[in-house]
């Protein structure tokens, strides 16, 4: 026993002395090889990204923008958490080529800060590493400095060039598409000509009327437009800038569309290998970020996370290449002055400041189109200098007779009820015509209260002038103190 037992670790100290003979040689060829593959599909991939905007595959560790001891620490952490892992199972972690991780784990080996358990003979991709004792210590010491751990970021420089890339002015808006994303909204005619130019001109717009007449509605009608219209664009993971890192996908603000291709990478080694697109990023629809009262001037700057020691990025940074829309626009938390005082420098120069937590500000790329709704009087929110930053001001009103009927028809059809055009001709003729100023909102209101009129009464919902003229008595009704 004792005799075949020694015999076994001599077995498994040779094999381990040959993995790691394997794990240079291969490192030399790698070296020697891999410069001229990766020009290669470096100018293959850039083509394919001009079509469709997605960035291109680092070819070595100075084209991520990470220094190797950056890259070294996110290792670490990974092998923390995670104990022994194949070498390609690190390199789609942290979303990175395996000949780049590969630099990180050469080097963390001579450190003696990890060491290789076993392995294939095809290299280094195939062998299982682990943490030494001293490697615990230094992951230990990376997660005090930062607690991020995944994909490796990108440089603020890096997400700055990709923003303008795919800015909203950038995109193709026709009066069809603009439509079909508004189908479930009726509108005034001219509307669409004056909601058209101010997309395409990606600036903003400031939105306001009399309440209840579907300013949010067409401001969300918008972004549902750039949503499903606009094309997709990419993100990052997480940035990385002045040594902090900034955290930005969300998966409660965006929408992604390659969840089918990461799941053939993750699953397939090969694939992973060969693929020649950054998997830092991630494509999605272009985002939507809708804002009401709630909103604070703490949440338009860096969120840190003292225990993590990481930041994550404020709504309208992640509403980059998509809509921001400020919703009930002067009831904030904030004052209207102080908010407005926020965005005048953003809005002109299509930039933003952030400050870290050590009162550094940092240059961010502001490239969403801003949707200000209010229904607040404009001459007591705003003064002349911001109205000039904001190229477009569309006034919602009240709708005429025959828009209203065909909203209550609309509404009518989305609760699969039945409409008479007598309903409508008893509300203006008893209200309406009598001084009461119709809202689009009415006839989803009303047709609300009269479904739970009948639910009470056990009765089958008939739209007909007299349910109409008993919802009106508790909607219309004067309240008195």
């Amino acid at each position: 026993m004792t005799t075949n037992s020694g015999s076994n670790q001599d077995t498994d100290a040779d094999q381990r002395e040959l993995f790691l003979d394997l794990f240079e040689q291969n490192e030399e060829n790698q070296d020697s090889g891999v410069a001229g593959e990766n020009r290669e599909d470096k100018a293959d991939s850039a083509n394919a990204a001009s079509e469709i905007k997605a960035p291109v595959s680092p070819a070595n560790l100075a084209d991520c923008g990470l220094t190797l001891m950056q890259l070294s620490e996110l290792v670490l952490k990974d092998l923390y958490l995670h104990g022994t892992m194949l070498g390609v199972d690190i390199a789609r972690d942290v979303r990175l080529p395996f000949p780049i991780v590969n630099e990180s784990l050469h080097v963390l080996k001579r450190q003696k800060a990890i060491e290789v358990s076993s392995g294939d003979v095809i290299g280094p991709a195939s062998y299982r590493f682990n943490l030494t004792e001293l490697g615990i210590r230094r992951a230990k010491d990376a997660f005090e400095k930062c607690g991020y751990v995944g994909p490796a970021p990108v440089t603020l420089e890096q997400y700055a060039k990709q923003c303008r890339r795919q800015s909203v002015a950038g995109i193709d808006c026709s009066a069809d598409a603009l439509l079909a994303a508004m189908k479930d909204i009726v509108i005034r005619d001219g509307l669409l000509s004056e909601l058209g130019p101010a997309v395409c001109s990606g600036k903003s717009i400031f939105v306001y009327g009399p309440p209840g007449n579907g300013k949010t509605i067409i401001a969300k009608g918008l972004g549902r437009f750039l949503n499903q219209y606009g094309g997709e664009i990419y993100i990052p993971y997480a940035i990385q800038t002045e040594n902090a890192i900034i955290t930005l996908l969300d998966p409660t603000v965006h929408e992604t569309t390659d969840d089918h291709e990461l799941t053939n990478i993750d699953r397939d080694s090969e694939d992973f290998m060969s693929d020649r697109l950054d998997r830092r990023w991630r494509r999605i629809r272009r985002p939507v970020v809708v804002t009401g009262g709630e909103l604070t001037l703490a949440m338009l700057d860096l969120r840190y996370n003292s225990a993590g020691h990481l930041y994550n990025a404020p709504l309208h940074i992640k509403a980059n290449g998509g809509v921001f829309l400020i919703d009930d626009f002067g009831r904030q938390l904030v004052s209207p002055r102080d908010l407005l005082n926020r965005w005048i420098l953003p809005l002109e120069e299509r930039i933003d400041y952030l400050t870290l937590a050590t009162g550094k500000k940092i240059e961010v790329p502001f490239e969403q189109l801003n949707i200000f709704s209010t229904n607040l009087d404009p001459a007591e929110l705003v003064d002349e200098a911001f109205l000039r930053r904001i190229r477009h001001k569309i006034r919602i009103d009240p709708p005429t007779r025959e828009i209203y009927a065909d909203i209550f028809k609309l509404v009518c059809e989305s609760k699969q009820l039945n409409y008479t055009a007598e309903t409508v001709a008893y509300l203006f003729d008893n209200f309406y015509d009598r001084g009461k100023v119709p809202r689009s909102s009415d006839p989803r209101d009303l047709l609300e209260i009269a479904e739970s009129i009948c639910r009470f009464t056990g009765q089958t919902v008939a739209v007909c002038p007299e349910l109409i003229a008993e919802a009106t008595e508790r909607f219309f009704c004067k309240v008195e103190v």
